[in-house]
C-alpha cells in the first residue's frame, strides 16, 4: 500500500535479472498500484483499512510526535487524512502529489473540515517551494522516490537550516492468528515488506537507506514505535 510520487517501482531494492513470471507479476502490481492511486483512488481509504485491519491512519499518525513546526511540507499526500491531522495539531499543512485523483479527494477532505488548501500537483523530485521553506518534510508509506538523490536533494533544499525529514516506512501487525498471517503474506507477495528474514526491522536495505541520506546531508535515526498489536518503523533525518 505504499503512496507514489511519480509512479509504483515495488520497495526499495537493488534490481536484479528477473525470469519472465517475475517480470509478468512485477508488471500486474505496477499496474494495480497505479489503478489504485489514480483511476481507482476511492477504493483506497478501504483497501488500507482491511489490509491493517483500521490502523493504517494510525500508523501515518504515529509520525507527529517527531515533527518540528510550524510550516510542513507532506510528499504524496495522498487523500489528505494527514493533512487533517497536521492542521488538527496546529502545523501549517502543505502537500504535493502528482495523482489529480487524490489531490480531488484530498481537497474536499480539508474543505469539510474548514481548514485552508495548500496542494499543488507535482513531483517530489521537482518541488515547486522556496529555498529554506519549512521546519519539517513529511511522507508516509511512500516508494522508493524517496531515497532518490533528485528527491533527497530537493529536500534538503525547501528545509529550513535545522530542518527534519520524517518518513513513515511501514506498519505490521504483530498477531498470530490467520487473519494476521494472511495479510502478512499479502503484504510479502506484494513486495511491500522492506525487512529480511531477521527478528527485527534492521537489514540491508535500512544501510543503503542511511547511506542515501548520509550522502545527501542527513543524519538519520530509525524510531520502532510499538503497541499491543502492531509496530510502525519511522525514519527520523535532521538536516
Amino acid at each position: 500500500m505504499n503512496k507514489e510520487s511519480n509512479e509504483f517501482n515495488g520497495p526499495i531494492q537493488e534490481g536484479g535479472r528477473r525470469s519472465p513470471i517475475v517480470k509478468s507479476w512485477r508488471w500486474l502490481l505496477h499496474l494495480g498500484f497505479r489503478l489504485l492511486y489514480n483511476e481507482l483512488a476511492w477504493t483506497y481509504d478501504g483497501v488500507s483499512w482491511l489490509v491493517s485491519l483500521g490502523r493504517w491512519q494510525d500508523w501515518g499518525k504515529a509520525a507527529l510526535p517527531f515533527i518540528r513546526g510550524p510550516s510542513i511540507l507532506e510528499l504524496a499526500h495522498g487523500p489528505g487524512h494527514m493533512q487533517l491531522a497536521l492542521n488538527l495539531e496546529g502545523f501549517q499543512a502543505h502537500g504535493i502529489d502528482l495523482s489529480p485523483y487524490m489531490s480531488k479527494q484530498a481537497r474536499k477532505r480539508i474543505v469539510r473540515n474548514f481548514y485552508p488548501i495548500h496542494l499543488v500537483r507535482g513531483e517530489a523530485q521537482f518541488l515547486p517551494y522556496c529555498h529554506q521553506s519549512f521546519d519539517t518534510v513529511l511522507a508516509t508509506f511512500p516508494t522508493q522516490f524517496i531515497v532518490d538523490p533528485q528527491t533527497l536533494e530537493n529536500i534538503r533544499r525547501v528545509l529550513k537550516p535545522d530542518g527534519r525529514l520524517v518518513v513513515v516506512i511501514e506498519g505490521r501487525l504483530l498477531g498470530g492468528g490467520p487473519i494476521y498471517r494472511f495479510i502478512e503474506w499479502l503484504f510479502e507477495i506484494t513486495g511491500q515488506r522492506q525487512v529480511d528474514g531477521s527478528d527485527g526491522p534492521m537489514s540491508d536495505i535500512w544501510m543503503e537507506v542511511d547511506k542515501r541520506l548520509e550522502a545527501a546531508g542527513f543524519k538519520m535515526d530509525l524510531k520502532t514505535i510499538r503497541s499491543e498489536d502492531s509496530e510502525v518503523i519511522i525514519v527520523v533525518a535532521d538536516r
